[in-house]
């Protein structure tokens, strides 16, 4: 069979080898979910309340590993990426306006995005951002639609070193270890807005509904790859199969989590300590932590806002473009060339175009992500809702279905985010009100 050597590569003996080679979509969506404008919203949350949301980084991190396990389950056992696995099984009507909402929510966090690098890349060289938002948008774009299916995912796979930057600025500034250590486990909240809106937003960065739809649709894309082309062919998981995503899920996850760790930690020990409470992009955190903590770490910091770009960008247009193209049974997949799945890749290009064209025209970043956030914070939960449903649905996933753990985190993320969603709301309105 073509696939046998594949998957004797795959479950080496050496259980090192094993664990490296078997990591991949999980790690990505992980490392995908640290962007540059997760990375400002982290930011903002070490520079306004210090060490005081470190703790979020442990509390979140069974939350989203659940979702994200679910959601991989899903791909796996049903061949189909998520929002195929709705469209044959649930009414189709919130499912349109979900996948309308999750484009323009990817529009603006690409925008977002692609500002933070070029800022960032002005920065280190001098040159005016404007000048790089084209290029980190047609580059990025090129390279998506361009290159063979295992190419770009081992280009995805290596650029999640990126996030190692955040730990070692982290280290270089030169934190107080027990305060930290301490607002770790011995978590402590205020109710005023702003700590409501920056636990909101974390919660909203780090558990978002773009996530879902990737990571399914990478697992289907994995199969392909190994030669499963049909959905019957795909359908259905061993138990071989079904461990190796849970190990890279976790991984993914806990590695997304102890990034967020660091950079919480990072700007908490520089801009929160020295009275610097407010800051409005991450290039400005990269440029405050120069005389705060080096030179070494604001190079660390800016180098990981463009590398992290690169890899969250194909994410974001990636995740906006399965799911519109499963809705509407287009043929896509990164491993069709263009000529084969027009209708996908032109869906990829719009939303990183549209981006690019939101970043060159949209002044005030800030702006940019809030609107992303309430698109986000809208479409979770009754996302989170169809999630959860699917996974139990025995019609579709047999005896695969949720087990009483993944239940039991998945509702608890359920209820978590639209709790969270409800207060975003609440605190946003009495800010405008006020």
């Amino acid at each position: 069979m073509a696939t046998a050597p594949a998957e004797e590569e795959r479950h080496s003996h050496n259980p090192l080898v094993r664990y490296f080679k078997l990591l991949g979509p999980g790690l990505v969506t992980g490392a995908s979910d640290d962007d540059p404008s997760g990375i400002l919203t982290y930011s903002v949350a070490g520079a306004a309340l210090g060490h005081g949301m470190l703790w979020t980084a442990i509390a979140t991190f069974p939350l989203m590993a659940a979702i994200q396990l679910i959601c991989a389950r899903i791909g796996l056992v049903s061949g189909r990426g998520l929002a195929g696995a709705l469209r044959n099984h649930y009414p189709r009507s919130f499912l349109y306006l979900a996948c309308v909402l999750l484009l323009v929510a990817n529009v603006f966090n690409i925008g977002a995005d692609l500002g933070g690098m070029a800022d960032a890349a002005e920065m280190l060289t001098g040159i005016p951002s404007l000048v790089f938002t084209p290029l980190f948008g047609l580059s990025i774009l090129g390279v998506t639609v361009w290159t063979s299916y295992s190419t770009f995912a081992r280009y995805l796979k290596w650029l999640t070193a990126a996030l190692f930057a955040y730990i070692a600025a982290a280290f270089l500034a030169h934190p107080d270890w027990e305060s930290a250590l301490r607002a770790t486990v011995v978590p402590r909240m205020s109710l005023d807005s702003a700590s409501v809106m920056t636990l909101v937003g974390i919660l909203g960065t780090t558990i978002s509904p773009y996530l879902f739809f990737w990571q399914a649709s990478q697992e289907v894309e994995e199969e392909r790859a190994q030669g499963r082309r049909t959905v019957a062919q795909r359908r259905g998981a061993t138990a071989h199969e079904l461990r190796d995503a849970r190990l890279d899920v976790t991984t993914g996850m806990l590695f997304s989590n102890v990034a967020m760790y660091f950079i919480i930690l990072a700007t908490a020990s520089t801009l929160h300590r020295a009275g610097l409470h407010e800051i409005e992009s991450s290039r400005q955190a990269a440029e405050a932590l120069r005389p705060l903590a080096g030179a070494g770490a604001s190079l660390l910091f800016a180098l990981g806002l463009i590398g992290t770009g690169l890899l969250a960008i194909p994410v974001l247009a990636g995740s906006a473009s399965y799911a519109i193209a499963e809705l509407f049974g287009w043929r896509s997949g990164l491993d069709l060339p263009p000529r084969r799945a027009r209708r996908f890749y032109l869906v990829l290009a719009g939303a990183i175009v549209a981006g690019m064209l939101l970043d060159v025209f949209q002044t005030n970043p800030i702006r940019v992500l809030f609107l992303s956030a309430v698109l986000n914070g809208v479409l979770a939960p009754p996302l989170l809702v169809l999630v959860m449903l699917v996974g139990n649905n025995r019609h579709i996933m047999g005896e695969h279905a949720n087990t009483f753990w993944l239940n039991l985190l998945g509702w608890t993320a359920t209820a978590v985010m639209t709790v969270a969603a409800i207060a975003f709301l609440v605190t946003s309105l009495a800010i405008g009100g006020g």
